[in-house]
């Protein structure tokens, strides 16, 4: 009698993890208005008017404040959105990503 081969593959490592993630950090300067701070902060990382104000006074008593943790491309993009906003409003506002340790 002939052997019968199995048509199952044993699984083999690929390798695979999970993407890395990455912080939003907003600092303080002296010229961006708080109002405006929020208004960033409700718009482009969709945080609650309570959640805002308290990341807007955590960046004006510390300097600066994780806002968000995303992929990379998201990070890099809600950065963007938010610096292109501050700019057309004539702040300096910083924001930057870093990798999450």
């Amino acid at each position: 009698m002939p052997k019968e081969q199995s048509s199952v593959k044993e699984r083999q490592r690929t390798g695979l993890r999970e993407p890395r993630r990455y912080k939003v950090i907003i600092y303080n300067d002296d010229f961006t208005t708080m109002e405006f701070v929020v208004m960033v902060l409700k718009q482009i990382f969709f945080k609650s008017e309570a959640e805002a104000e308290r990341l807007m006074l955590q960046v004006h008593r510390s300097g600066h404040a994780v806002v968000g943790v995303y992929s990379y491309d998201i990070a890099v993009s809600k950065v963007a959105k938010a610096t292109q906003l501050a700019r057309g409003a004539g702040f300096p506002l910083r924001l930057a990503c870093e990798p999450e340790s």
